[in-house]
Parts: structure tokens; C-alpha cells; sequence
């Protein structure tokens, strides 16, 4: 079972997915805005923000009779989380890299 932040890295793997949720955090927009935005028709947007909403990426805001989105950050912060386990060997691979090229300069 995908944990969230996997679903969330995935769920941005795609062009036109990727391309709606960045343009998200200036402003909440309407489907219609981010079609417009995005260059794509309403449906494709719709679609695209179902599976960004199921990867708790964007939110709805109702107002009026319009649907509002924006970014979630319980997505971000789970994408994020998903990545830092990954920090403690980077950095050590990284110091090691660096203790090898100044041995290796010595």
C-alpha cells in the first residue's frame, strides 16, 4: 500500500498534473482559471484535480456556486516526510564524496 507522500509524488509525476498544482499557490482558482491557465479543457482539470485531491495536494473551497482550489499542505507535508528519510544517506554519501576528493588533493 503507497503511503501518502508516494501518493503525492506520484500524483505530480504527470505534465498537466504538475502544471495545475503549480499554479495554485498564487491564488485559489476555479476550474475554469486553471483551464484557461493550463491549456486544457475544464473536464481534463477536473479530472486531474480529482487525483490531486486524492493525494491531499489541493482542496475545495465552495463560494457562491463556484468550486475553489488550493494548495493543501497536509499533502506537501506528507511528500516531504516520504523525502527525508532518504536525507541521513545523501548527506553521508556526500561527506564521504568530500573526504575522498580531499584525500585525494592532498
Amino acid at each position: 500500500m503507497a503511503t501518502n507522500g508516494v501518493r503525492a509524488l506520484t500524483a505530480l509525476a504527470d505534465p498537466t498534473r504538475r502544471a495545475i498544482f503549480e499554479a495554485l499557490p498564487q491564488a485559489a482558482r476555479s476550474v475554469g482559471e486553471l483551464a484557461g491557465e493550463v491549456g486544457v479543457s475544464s473536464s481534463a482539470v477536473s479530472q486531474h484535480l480529482r487525483v490531486l485531491r486524492e493525494a491531499r495536494l489541493v482542496m475545495m473551497h465552495p463560494e457562491g456556486n463556484r468550486r475553489l482550489y488550493s494548495l493543501d499542505p497536509r499533502g506537501l507535508a506528507d511528500a516531504r516526510d516520504y523525502l527525508d528519510q532518504f536525507w541521513p544517506s545523501a548527506i553521508a554519501a556526500y561527506s564521504a564524496a568530500l573526504r575522498t576528493a580531499a584525500t585525494a588533493t592532498a
